[in-house]
């Protein structure tokens, strides 16, 4: 996606977002093959061992992160999102499946979130870091919101470094996943940006300094599939 100038990334995000909102569960599961599915899985086994009562789900888009992590015990989960038609979408599955009581969505900025410091004891993102316009604002708005002896969990893609790997996945990124997600979705654009914003995402090392810098602590990367996506996990003390 090329950012517009005149409205900003946040603001093209948006727009983007909202346009695909009715296809882009279906997207996200069919082009990943399921393994999305699992990947927030595997994110949610960590965070319930923390046990938390209280999460705050950045960028939660249509809301299946917090669907999957409202099986936890007694959890109130709170996801934001600026993609109204996103939300909508989110609003409708919670419904069916009867997690009104668990799960409030409303619309937010994640660097500027509309929460008091330290009202969260876990704080969770499924790839939304990197559609962020400042990625470091928006870290830092996470570790504010979050009370002390508590954890941020972040789910994104992440580029796989061994052979064939690295390049079976450049190529079905670049090649492959835009072709079909232009089809689907009718949007030439989406896809096109799913594989610019990874490229430019500084993942790995680069992304544990940036949650440093954000003020976390012990911050660590979990490889998934390879390498081709990673859940983050820092902590506030």
């Amino acid at each position: 996606m090329t950012v517009d100038n005149k409205i900003g990334k946040k603001e093209s995000v948006r727009k983007m977002f909202n346009e695909i909102s009715d296809r882009y569960d279906f997207l996200n599961h069919f082009l990943s093959m399921g393994i999305d599915i699992l990947w927030r899985k595997k994110l949610v086994r960590l965070l319930k061992r923390q046990n938390p009562k209280y999460v705050l789900d950045v960028a939660t888009g249509t809301g299946d992160l917090a669907i999957t992590a409202s099986h936890i015990g007694d959890i109130k989960i709170v996801g934001v999102d600026i993609a109204e038609e996103m939300l909508a979408v989110g609003q409708k599955k919670i419904k069916q499946k009867k997690l009104t009581d668990k799960i409030t969505l409303s619309v937010g900025d994640s660097e500027n979130l509309p929460f008091e410091t330290e009202t969260f004891d876990a704080a969770m993102v499924a790839f939304g870091v990197r559609n962020f316009e400042n990625l470091d604002k928006g870290l830092a708005e996470m570790y504010r919101v979050l009370s002390e002896n508590s954890k941020v969990y972040i789910l994104e893609f992440s580029m796989p470094e061994k052979f064939p790997i690295k390049q079976l996945y450049h190529f079905y990124f670049k090649n492959i996943l835009p072709l079909i997600g232009r089809t689907v979705s009718k949007d030439r654009r989406a896809y096109t940006y799913l594989h610019d914003s990874v490229q430019e995402f500084p993942s790995g090392e680069a992304f544990l300094s940036r949650l440093n810098i954000a003020g976390f602590k012990n911050s660590s990367q979990l490889k998934l599939s390879f390498g081709i996506a990673s859940i983050y996990v820092g902590e506030k003390r």
